[in-house]
């Protein structure tokens, strides 16, 4: 009976030996495989289903506050539908991200709300990393302040330029507004809806805006928000999403007469709205399948889920060239 036993062990010891020689063992150490890509029908014309419940491997992403929630609904929603790992998200701003994803290679995934730098994009490859770029939305940058402000309905871009950076007073702008300090609240210089709004109201001029007086700036649009919600002459800006969760408290300012909204940021004519992105690299793809798994998923459902976060779908051909970004990094995969 022994001698049985014994010989059933071994042989099954050699068929799995066997068996590795034949088929290899190609996942990378501290990487996981995604035991089936399509065991959920397609829900897209373009990538294969995911069943996030046969999805292994942990995923650690970080970057902009503005993708953060978003990011943290469609982490969300991996879980709900099955996912058992750990998904870690920082907000720290896009350029901290693209310094953990590209310089460091910390993280499996970078948030952005603006595009990668060539300067970014040359840190990546030095550690072997080509960036690769995912469009995963739209988002309208907005000018805040507080629902006691009875004077600010609507600023010119111009007017932005020196309410920001310019003057220090309101009636400076227009006699006709109190003669106070303005209070700025602005995002860090790590954000990318930093890099943004000095870029289209500044021209890239980061000095003008970092010299302004009653200045405080914060990684964390929360404190934003505190700060801009605490006086009637404060004033803000930062993701749309945060605004939509604080309009009880706060109030949208127009930009050269046009409000943030669905219709605007559609036709194009809301002057501050801007991209939003993901982006990891083919190397990171198809060493840790649990990103692609994530990836595919993200760009399946993001639009189910981004209005409610407060922001805006991409037009279709720009989430169609992502999908195919997709489909060229993950092959092999499935």
């Amino acid at each position: 009976m022994k001698r049985s036993l014994l010989l059933v062990m071994l042989l099954t010891v050699w068929f799995t030996a066997c068996d590795k020689k034949q088929t290899g063992d190609k996942t990378p150490p501290g990487s996981a495989k995604v035991i089936s890509w399509i065991s959920t029908e397609p829900d897209d014309a373009l990538l294969p289903g995911i069943n996030p419940l046969n999805v292994q491997g942990n995923i650690v992403m970080a970057g902009s506050s503005t993708v953060y929630p978003l990011a943290e609904r469609m982490a969300e929603r991996f879980k709900a539908e099955g996912y058992r790992d750990n998904i870690t998200i920082d907000s720290i701003g896009s350029g901290a991200g693209f310094e953990r994803f590209c310089v460091t290679g910390e993280t499996d995934i970078a948030n952005a709300s603006r595009p990668i730098k060539e300067s970014e994009i040359i840190s990546a490859e030095k550690i072997g990393r080509k960036p690769l770029e995912f469009r995963i939305g739209t988002d309208a940058l907005a000018i805040v302040v507080s629902r006691e402000n009875t004077f600010v309905r609507n600023l010119t871009q111009t007017e932005l330029a020196l309410v920001f950076g310019g003057v220090k007073r309101w009636s400076e702008i227009n006699p006709d507004w109190p003669d106070k300090d303005i209070l700025r609240f602005i995002p860090g210089t790590d954000s990318g809806t930093f890099d943004y709004f000095t870029e289209e109201i500044f021209h890239n001029d980061k000095k003008m805006i970092l010299d302004a007086a009653n200045l405080q700036l914060s990684e964390d649009d929360n404190i934003l928000v505190q700060g801009v919600e605490g006086s009637p002459y404060a004033i803000g800006f930062f993701g749309y999403a945060y605004y939509i969760e604080n309009q009880d408290k706060l109030r949208a300012v127009g930009v050269d007469g046009i409000s943030p909204n669905n219709d605007t940021v559609d036709n194009n004519t809301y002057p501050l709205a801007r991209p939003l992105f993901l982006y990891t690299s083919t190397d990171v793809i198809q060493l840790k399948p649990q990103i692609a798994a994530f990836i595919a998923f993200f760009l399946t459902y993001v639009d189910e889920e981004i209005r409610a976060v407060g922001y805006f779908p991409s037009h279709n051909e720009v989430m169609d060239a992502a999908k195919k970004n997709w489909l060229e990094a993950a092959k092999g995969l499935y």
